[in-house]
């Protein structure tokens, strides 16, 4: 008797390009999470940076490449068969976790505020593209809007800020400490633009009075319309932003004072003072916030001076940590004295005008 033919392997089937499209989309997302918290790997070769950058830069070129020749091949008809898109998705996949690789391949005694920073823009690389998964799954071939949402996706932008990533912990220290700087600055003139106009909600106020003709005033506290008491400062609040504009103004000036000491005086082989520098420092720039949005209407004191004895407390942390490191060579420096006067007088000033509120 012949022998039965032999049972043929199943051959997996493959998704369709566009479904394959959206499971590579939701696996790029898995990554995000573990490059968030993913430790440095541990070697005992010695690092070395010409090295690390380069292949960071050829990773980052090549996710571009990849990303590029992807939207080609979908931005048309016919798409590409299942097959094609299989080796697609595998390319686009080894570039995203090459690029990965390299991340991972910075040692933390490089400086954690350089990690940060590799590490951000490494993301918004995984992220862009799982972006551009979305763009090419969602949107029809056909439509004439394609090209126009894939040219703005953010994978190619991110791949562009590689080569402008600082090259080391001390470049990386001064990018943050630039950042902060540039955030209170803002913060102190939005702040100082509102107390000029002396209304708060620029804007709002007439956009409720053009609204005034469709709704009653017997309407206007019910509907969630600002009345007056709600819309302007009192004597009171006028009178207590003063000091805080003035504690703004103090924080501006400590961040900038800490910036020139770390490009003055620090040194690149010093990255855990300088990663103490910025991690105190980066809290500044959030606790000016928290500080600048109590003094809206209607204002209440009380938030006011917790905010400004929280604002304060981190800008004498600073200020201690920075004399204590090597960026300030001599710790009798006049200005870390200064700066701490100055920030207890606007402390001062603020208890003293909110005092009738801790005796309510």
């Amino acid at each position: 008797m012949a022998n039965a033919a032999a049972p043929t392997a199943a051959v997996p089937t493959l998704a369709p390009p566009l479904e394959q499209i959206r499971h590579l989309a939701e696996e790029l997302r898995l990554l995000i999470p573990g490059v968030r918290v993913g430790e440095a790997l541990e070697t005992t070769k010695e690092f070395n940076p010409e090295t690390f950058w380069r292949r960071l830069n050829e990773a980052a070129v090549n996710v571009s490449r990849e990303a590029t020749t992807l939207t080609e091949v979908f931005s048309h008809l016919p798409l590409p068969s299942p097959q094609e898109t299989q080796r697609f998705c595998e390319q686009v996949r080894a570039a995203i976790k090459a690029m990965i690789a390299v991340y991972y391949s910075l040692p933390k005694n490089q400086g954690i505020t350089l990690r940060k920073l590799v590490r951000s823009t490494t993301l918004d690389i995984v992220d862009g593209m799982a972006q551009l998964m979305d763009v090419l799954f969602m949107t029809p071939t056909q439509s004439s809007e394609n090209n126009d949402l894939i040219s703005y996706n953010s994978v190619w932008t991110a791949c562009q800020q590689v080569p402008q990533i600082p090259r080391d912990n001390k470049a990386a220290a001064l990018s943050m400490l630039t950042k902060n700087v540039d955030f209170v600055k803002d913060a102190h003139e939005e702040m100082e633009q509102a107390v000029e106009e002396c209304d708060p909600y620029c804007g709002l106020l007439n956009d409720t009075e053009d609204n005034s003709d469709n709704h009653g005033d017997e309407e206007d506290d019910g509907l969630g319309y600002p009345n007056n008491r709600d819309l302007y400062w009192s004597e009171e609040d006028q009178e207590l932003i003063i000091p805080c504009l003035a504690l703004v103004r103090a924080s501006k000036a400590c961040l900038k004072k800490i910036r020139i000491s770390v490009a003055e005086n620090g040194k690149k082989d010093q990255v855990a003072q300088l990663d103490d520098i910025v991690d105190i420092s980066d809290e500044i720039s959030p606790s000016v916030d928290d500080l600048a949005l109590s003094i809206y209407p209607p204002m209440c004191h009380l938030t006011v001076r917790i905010n400004s004895a929280k604002l304060v407390s981190v800008l004498k942390k600073a200020l201690e940590i920075t004399k204590a490191s090597h960026v300030t060579p001599q710790p009798e420096d006049s200005w870390i004295p200064l700066l701490i006067n100055a920030v207890d007088h606007c402390m001062n000033r603020i208890k003293e005008l909110t005092q009738n509120e801790l005796e309510l």
